[in-house]
């Protein structure tokens, strides 16, 4: 009985220090409130970046190739954390959503986004098949093709909001980047730019329309720093305080290209990339930027 009764108080004080650790685990990830996390995963020659906002709305844009995105996501959500508000898939290459189908299959989603380009591309063909499934399932994922104009609030005054397409590119099947979702981040006097893998022509429109309101403090390099984006226009408008390059390792693209670096450097803006830092985490109170190194 004795022995039986040790047993009993082991377990009962194992169960009080693996709860009261739990407790510190979920108070550490929940006490960000007023914070703007930006994270620029690493995964690989692609693009996936996590957004959770102020009051904890969460953002993805793009899941890059294969799986990679899940074990990012693993690092950056608490193991508790099962769903991510919005997903938006820019442009239907493979380097960009073929990881949000295990997205969608693992994560629960109230809202996906995509450019209204539907091309037949086998793995654009099994995302869209994931969501409808989770619909079908009771999922309730809200389908919507991005337009410029649709805002989406991530609380405590901090707004993502789309700036392209502007037209309709339903018909763009043979220049999917150009086609590509671009958003605006903002968050009281601080700013991010996403920009998928828009070419020169589309930042070139971006710039008559706007303007000036495309001056950020962190900028997306276009197509994971492609000649064919990072225009010097496009650089010396949007003049970033942060570059940030989404590219593999000694990728067959030699992605970033010099050309862009060079563009870069002549604006003054600090060059990260996933390539040589791995995942990059910026933050913002709505009025500092900080880079977590």
């Amino acid at each position: 009985m004795k022995a039986l009764k040790t047993h009993w108080q082991v377990l009962l004080v194992g169960l009080l220090v693996f709860g009261n650790l739990l407790v510190w685990y979920v108070v550490a990830h929940e006490t960000r409130h007023g914070i703007l996390t930006v994270t620029y995963l690493d995964v690989g020659q692609g693009d996936a970046t996590f957004i959770e906002g102020p009051t904890g709305i969460q953002v993805l844009i793009d899941g890059g190739k294969g799986k990679k995105v899940l074990s990012e996501l693993g690092k950056v959500l608490p193991f508790y954390d099962k769903s991510i508000d919005v997903v938006i898939a820019t442009h239907p290459d493979q380097d960009h959503i073929e990881g949000l189908i295990g997205v969608e299959e693992r994560y629960k989603t109230l809202v996906f986004i995509e450019p209204n380009l539907i091309t037949d591309k086998p793995f654009q063909i099994a995302l869209l098949e994931t969501v409808r499934n989770r619909n079908v399932q009771g999922g309730g994922v809200k389908e919507l093709s991005a337009w410029a104009g649709q805002e989406i609030d991530l609380g405590l005054g901090a707004t993502l909001t789309i700036l392209f397409p502007d037209l309709d590119v339903s018909a763009w099947q043979d220049i999917t980047n150009n086609a590509s979702v671009v958003a605006i981040l903002r968050y009281g006097s601080t700013s991010f730019l996403f920009t998928g893998d828009s070419p020169i022509a589309i930042e070139n429109r971006l710039i008559k329309e706007y303007g000036s309101q495309l001056d950020v403090d962190v900028l997306k390099a276009g197509h994971h720093g492609s000649r064919t984006s990072s225009g010097p226009e496009y650089l010396a408008i949007t003049s970033p305080t942060f570059a940030i390059i989404s590219s593999g390792k000694d990728n067959s693209y030699g992605h970033p290209h010099k050309e862009v670096l060079d563009n870069l450097a002549t604006v003054g803006a600090r060059v990260m990339r996933t390539d040589e830092q791995s995942t990059i985490t910026v933050k913002s109170d709505g009025e500092i930027i900080v880079l977590e190194e």
